[in-house]
């Protein structure tokens, strides 16, 4: 049972891509975090900014990783999880804010049910009039290769303050048992970005463990402030990787259907819509990423921890 008077060492894990001024708000907003026990790795990646002196002369306490080569989320994120000495595992977005006491009910969860192989906390758009952004999730249909989040922009009355089991975490932020990644294996990073954590869920729930939603703990997120809403690197990473999850997690006939499904429907009507909006650059991202597929054919297996 889950004993307040020895409370497990949590990692928090963030990484930072050329946004100093947010990760050192996220840093700010842990220092109010009510749980005592816990660590914060920043990995610095591929920025070049000089986090590590702003850190070690503002938040000595941060342990800070540099990387010269931009590792991608996933790449990041693992670099992270070697080096970190907790009982479990706080994955963070860097463009998040906390409320002071959202550890406790994640860890709690996780002390009290061995099965639970990840948790999320419910999400809230930054600067909003608490419009929810994640409660808890759906899935990904198998077909379409597309996810369905719930309670997505509705405002936040408590309606989703339960704690239930869900089909998919959310990377902004989620929880894992450090014994369930020595177990699965590392955030897949052949994703680089985006789907990662969608990969992940799938495999640590066919590893026999269960994703759960807690609505006792909210994080505040200033969505894609990294990458940007629109960005071309988006287009061509968000269709690289919804093809690249549909092939790492459909069986052959499943995985036939959605291949169809995206040849016949999903890339003439992504082609249109460009071409209407006249978006040349997305239009080229977007095929970039489709053809990534075709010239990648070992595209299974997650990174092992080296001190597992």
């Amino acid at each position: 049972m889950y004993n307040e008077a020895n409370l497990p060492l949590i990692s928090i894990i963030t990484v930072n891509y050329k946004q100093t001024e947010v990760t050192i708000q996220l840093m700010d907003s842990l220092a109010k975090c009510t749980y005592p026990n816990f660590e914060i790795i920043v990995v610095d990646n591929g920025s070049n900014q000089g986090l590590e002196s702003i850190f070690k002369s503002s938040y000595p306490h941060v342990k800070c990783i540099k990387s010269i080569p931009n590792l991608g989320f996933a790449g990041g994120n693992n670099l992270g999880i070697e080096i970190a000495k907790g009982k479990h595992i706080l994955f963070i977005n860097n463009d998040t804010e906390v409320k002071p006491d959202f550890l406790q009910p994640m860890v709690e969860l996780l002390e009290n049910d061995s099965s639970i192989g990840l948790v999320s906390p419910k999400l809230i758009y930054f600067d909003t009039e608490n419009l929810i952004q994640y409660a808890g999730s759906t899935g990904i249909n198998p077909y379409t290769g597309r996810g369905e989040k719930i309670g997505s922009f509705q405002k936040d009355n408590g309606q989703f303050n339960d704690v239930r089991e869900t089909q998919l975490g959310h990377g902004a932020a989620m929880m894992i048992p450090m014994d369930v990644i020595k177990k699965v294996g590392m955030m897949p990073d052949i994703f680089f970005l985006y789907y990662e954590e969608h990969d992940w869920c799938e495999a640590i729930k066919r590893a026999g463990y269960k994703v759960f939603y807690t609505g006792k703990s909210v994080v505040y997120h200033k969505e894609s402030v990294s990458v940007g809403r629109t960005s071309p690197l988006k287009t061509y990473y968000m269709a690289r990787n919804r093809v690249l999850y549909l092939r790492r997690n459909n069986k052959t006939g499943s995985l036939v259907t959605s291949l169809l499904f995206f040849v016949l429907l999903t890339i003439p009507k992504t082609t249109i819509t460009h071409l209407i909006k006249a978006q040349w650059e997305h239009l080229q991202a977007f095929y970039k990423g489709v053809f990534w597929n075709l010239s990648h054919h070992n595209v299974h297996g997650f990174p092992v921890l080296k001190n597992a």
